[in-house]
């Protein structure tokens, strides 16, 4: 017996409308919870599941600067750039870039957490990260369905 593969069509008909999911990230520990949104952005979570399809879902991340880090992260996580010229590192530790720019430390947890394919651009503009709560009214629109927070 041989494995049934959808075809592009077939997995569009049964999954026309992407649901929105809303996570919120206070006290969550940001790997879990990059693991977690890359799942549903990819869409192992669904039965139709296609790995060369992007059969996945919206999720909205709201109050992201209050993700948690564990052990001494918090001390020794390093961001670095490089321009590509002599000279052009750049490294930002964790702990100056979460107060400003936590949107980004989340966001470069869950592309990490992608596959390196060309679904995944089209994955990772599913993804909208917010700082506080008052964004969500954006949304109000799409009846984006509450995600429990996991025990972590």
């Amino acid at each position: 017996m041989r494995t049934y593969i959808p075809r592009g069509r077939d997995v569009e008909e049964l999954t026309a409308g992407k649901d929105w999911f809303v996570i919120d990230a206070t006290n969550q520990v940001l790997g879990r919870l990059a693991a977690r949104v890359a799942s549903i952005l990819i869409g192992k979570d669904k039965p139709r599941y296609t790995p060369h399809l992007d059969c996945g879902d919206h999720v909205v991340v709201v109050n992201a600067d209050k993700v948690r880090l564990t052990g001494n992260k918090i001390d020794q996580k390093i961001y670095r750039t490089h321009s590509g010229y002599p000279g052009g590192l750049k490294e930002v530790p964790i702990k100056r870039l979460m107060p400003q720019r936590a949107d980004f430390v989340i966001r470069e947890a869950v592309l990490g957490m992608l596959p390196k394919n060309k679904l995944r651009a089209r994955r990772a503009k599913k993804l909208r990260i917010y700082i506080g709560e008052e964004q969500l009214a954006r949304h109000a629109g799409q009846t984006p369905q509450k995600l429990e927070n996991k025990k972590s």
